[in-house]
């Protein structure tokens, strides 16, 4: 491979300099994104159709030197493979045909049917050739507790009222939904392993809505289950797996027991400050306010030489947004990041 520091940063092996990538990298702010999902009519068959897949994960990297590329997917992949009818309304985010609320439903629940996934996996192995080892891939997922939120809800939620209904009266369904949700992220995560994907990630975007024993027994608890069942090598060498509660700074220290190589950071959290409690246990992933983006480059350069001066000098840290690239980010800003990131060489 060209560039493997992203991935010797995730394992904690010294290196020359910090990676850097960005969520939701290839999205809304591009231009070059846009048309392409125009010419493929809607997000879904987008998303859907790898050779479409593979050229908007290719697109970042053409305009920004950014060390890995993250497939082009969405986390509700998995809970429409299990038949409950995704689908995307614009303007208004996903929405599932069917929800998973009463006994009955769940009863009725099955694992996801990874043949209808066969998509994914084939746009996994389309993007490996088409990068030709320049650098590594990032496959994903959404973890069970998150995808539990939306298959509940029926789409997304402001107040989570469902979910938290059933955690509250009835936690054994809760549990059996999260249980099968376990055993599909695993088997489709080893699955994107097996077409390519030389790192994962798990996205827990709900997990920080939870009180802190909720957030324990029906979060972490389940994330551990998929990290826990993950192929280790491949290829010849380690599959660096990343876990990432967005809200989870309250956690840090158990979720570096969690099984993770590195843990996501949002931009609430003091990165100095985290390594310190998570003792070198783990690397960190983060973590710069994705608004910081709108600010000039001179700007953004300050504050990502903030963050990596609070980082320190110890192996282990990959740069990133705290979350998700805003649609509205200038693109030439994205470049003075990563400028920033490759160029700092300490205080």
């Amino acid at each position: 491979m060209t560039n493997d520091t992203f991935l010797r940063a995730l394992l904690r092996e010294p290196t020359d300099y910090t990676p850097v990538w960005i969520m939701r990298q290839a999205g809304r702010y591009l231009p070059e994104y846009n048309a392409t999902r125009k010419r493929a009519g809607s997000f879904l068959a987008l998303a859907k159709t790898p050779e479409l897949a593979c050229e908007v994960t290719l697109q970042p990297l053409a305009r920004y030197a950014l060390d890995a590329a993250i497939l082009f997917s969405d986390i509700l992949t998995v809970p429409d493979a299990m038949g409950l009818g995704l689908s995307f309304a614009e303007g208004e985010g996903p929405r599932f045909a069917r929800t998973v609320r009463t006994e009955a439903e769940v009863a009725q629940l099955r694992e996801a049917d990874l043949d209808s996934l066969r998509y994914v996996f084939d746009a996994v192995s389309l993007i490996r050739k088409s990068l030709g080892g320049r650098v590594p891939l990032i496959g994903f997922s959404g973890s069970p507790f998150t995808l539990a939120c939306y298959m509940i809800e029926g789409g997304g939620s402001d107040d989570f009222r469902h979910v938290k209904s059933m955690l509250y009266a009835r936690p054994d369904l809760l549990h059996k939904i999260l249980a099968t949700l376990a055993r599909s992220v695993t088997a489709y995560l080893n699955a994107q392993i097996a077409a390519g994907a030389q790192a994962v990630m798990v996205f827990d975007t709900w997990g920080g809505a939870l009180s802190d024993a909720a957030y324990r027994e029906f979060s972490l608890a389940y994330a551990r289950a998929v990290l826990a069942g993950l192929t280790r090598e491949a290829e010849g060498r380690v599959v660096p797996r990343i876990f990432f509660t967005k809200g989870g700074g309250l956690w840090l220290e158990a979720m570096a027991q969690s099984g993770a190589d590195a843990l996501g950071l949002d931009w609430t959290v003091d990165i100095g400050d985290a390594r310190r409690r998570v003792g070198g246990q783990v690397a960190l992933q983060g973590n710069m306010d994705p608004f910081a983006l709108f600010a000039p480059p001179e700007a953004i350069a300050r504050e990502a030489h903030r963050i990596l001066g609070r980082f320190g000098t110890a192996p282990g840290h990959v740069f990133n947004l705290g979350h998700g690239v805003s649609q509205f980010t200038p693109p030439e800003h994205i470049h003075a990041l990563v400028e920033a990131v490759h160029g700092y060489r300490g205080a």
